[in-house]
C-alpha cells in the first residue's frame, strides 16, 4: 500500500514538474524539504500525531514553507496533510526523486562484493553498464558483503544480476538436492 501511495503522488508531482518545466528546481526543493525533515524529528511528530487537527498541520506547514518554496511544492505539501499522507512523505520524495533521475536517464546502481574494488574494477564495472544500458550516467553504490565468497550482485532498479560464488554454490547445491540415489 505505501509503495502505490508513493507512486501515486510521486507520480503527480513529477508530472507538475514536466508540465511546469521545473523539474529540477523542484527536484532541489523536494531535497531541501525533505533534509528539514530528517533534521527536524518533532516535526515529522508533530505533523504524524493523530490528536492535532489538520488545519493546524496545513498552518505549521503555512508558517515554515509558504513563500520560501514553490507554490507548487507548497501546495503538494498542503495536499498531503489534507489527505493524511504525511507519513509516506519520504517515500513520496524518493519516488518523485527516483522519476527524475529516469528523466536524466541517470541510473541507480547497487554493486555488492566480498572485499573492496580497487579504482580500475570500478572504472571497468561502470563502462560495461554504461554500454549494457540506456543510461547516461550512473549513480554508484557499493557494498561488502564477506558471505558472497568471490564475484560481485549487481543491482539495477529491479533487475539483479547475481554471479556471486555464493549463488553459483546455492545453485549446485539444489541441483545436488535433486538427484535421487538409487
Amino acid at each position: 500500500m505505501a509503495k502505490l501511495i508513493a507512486k501515486t503522488y510521486g507520480d503527480a508531482l513529477f508530472e507538475v514538474g514536466i508540465e511546469k518545466n521545473m523539474v529540477d528546481s523542484l527536484s532541489e526543493e523536494v531535497k531541501a524539504v525533505s533534509d528539514i525533515l530528517d533534521q527536524n524529528k518533532e516535526l515529522n511528530q508533530l505533523l504524524s500525531h493523530p490528536q492535532i487537527m489538520v488545519e493546524e498541520k496545513q498552518s505549521i506547514i503555512k508558517n515554515i514553507f509558504q513563500n520560501r518554496i514553490s507554490d507548487e511544492l507548497y501546495g503538494f505539501l498542503q495536499i498531503i496533510i489534507q489527505k493524511g499522507r504525511q507519513a509516506n512523505i519520504k517515500e513520496i520524495f524518493a519516488w518523485f526523486e527516483d522519476q527524475v533521475k529516469q528523466y536524466h536517464h541517470i541510473g541507480v546502481v547497487y554493486v555488492t562484493t566480498p572485499l573492496a574494488l580497487k579504482k580500475m574494477q570500478k572504472t571497468a564495472i561502470e563502462k560495461k553498464i554504461l554500454a549494457t544500458t540506456e543510461y547516461e550516467s550512473l549513480e554508484m553504490n557499493y557494498q561488502l558483503d564477506p558471505s558472497l565468497i568471490g564475484g560481485m550482485v549487481i543491482r539495477i532498479g529491479d533487475r539483479v544480476v547475481d554471479g556471486s560464488i555464493k549463488n553459483k554454490l546455492d545453485k549446485l547445491s539444489r541441483e545436488l538436492g535433486k538427484i535421487q540415489l538409487t
